[in-house]
């Protein structure tokens, strides 16, 4: 029984600047602006949300298979996933590109400039779902444009059911390729500001979504999450983190709880409570695959 993880594997470098950008960027020259941050800290990590969700389920028992592209400069995530039991059979490996990057810097006031190379994430698309007979649930997760649209008709064409979780891919998608999303899933999971969002390009309220798919759920960070099943919205209570570190990965860590519960059976609800444990659990880590859970 192996769950099918559509998305992105990729490399975070996460940089520390000990001052503030404000102090640094002048607001009246941004038309000419040249900088230059001094960052003594810095780390990679390994990302990219396939890669973390993968992780989360081998936390939790379950067996994975992520569906991505990476490039030639891949082989040590490839064989971190194998030593933690991943299934990489359909981890497809291109010379035409580097593994996605994200350059993360950070100041002490936790703003943030982010640069994103998509690298070989955009050629996702060329590899399709597989013809599997163990995959019983996917998932599609913030990927290459055209390999979320593919992939998300293959699932259903294959009959297989999955979350559509479009994370900070969805504003690459107009209203009607978003509403086509939704009709081919079976739940929808979004944060609070992606729900706005979705509900702002579709047309559609959070309610007539729910009503579309099994079940809906909106994250809201420390205060929990909230889950539309059987036509029912329900509000399950954030959990208290013993240490607040480092918020990267704890989306995809409720996903991979979610997802695991989802396998096992469980309702939506059941699924979404542990994922809020999980995701308490994550944040007093750094990065997306960094910490530690048991059932």
């Amino acid at each position: 029984m192996t769950i099918l993880v559509c998305g992105s594997l990729a490399f975070d470098t996460i940089m520390g600047f000990e001052g503030r950008f404000a102090e640094q960027i002048l607001p009246s020259q941004l038309h000419i602006l040249n900088v230059s941050f001094l960052v003594p800290g810095l780390r990679r990590d390994f990302g990219g949300c396939a890669g973390n969700i993968a992780y989360g389920l081998r936390q939790l028992g379950s067996a994975v298979a992520p569906l991505a592209m990476v490039g030639n400069d891949a082989r040590d995530y490839l064989e971190r996933l194998e030593a933690m039991g991943v299934d990489t059979t359909h981890i497809g490996v291109t010379d035409q590109g580097y593994t996605a990057q994200a350059m993360i810097m950070t100041d002490r006031d936790n703003n943030q400039i982010t640069a994103f190379h998509p690298g070989a994430m955009s050629l996702a698309h060329e590899n399709p779902v597989p013809a599997r007979q163990d995959i019983v649930l996917g998932i599609i997760s913030p990927d290459g444009r055209e390999a979320m649209l593919s992939h998300a008709r293959q699932l259903h064409d294959a009959g297989i059911p999955f979350v559509f979780d479009p994370g900070q891919g969805l504003p690459m998608f107009n209203g009607d390729e978003l509403r086509q999303f939704i009709d081919l899933a079976s739940w929808v999971t979004v944060n609070d500001y992606e729900g706005q969002m979705l509900c702002d390009r579709t047309g559609l309220s959070l309610d007539l979504i729910a009503a579309r798919v099994r079940g809906l759920v909106v994250t809201l960070g420390e205060q929990g999450c909230d889950v539309w099943e059987d036509g029912q919205r329900v509000r399950l209570p954030g959990v208290t983190a013993r240490e607040v570190v480092d918020p990267t990965g704890c989306g995809d860590a409720f996903r991979a709880a979610l997802l695991h519960g989802l396998a096992q059976g469980w309702s939506l609800r059941q699924g979404a409570e542990l994922g809020n444990r999980i995701g308490a659990s994550k944040i007093a880590s750094r990065g997306g695959q960094n910490y530690c859970f048991s059932l």
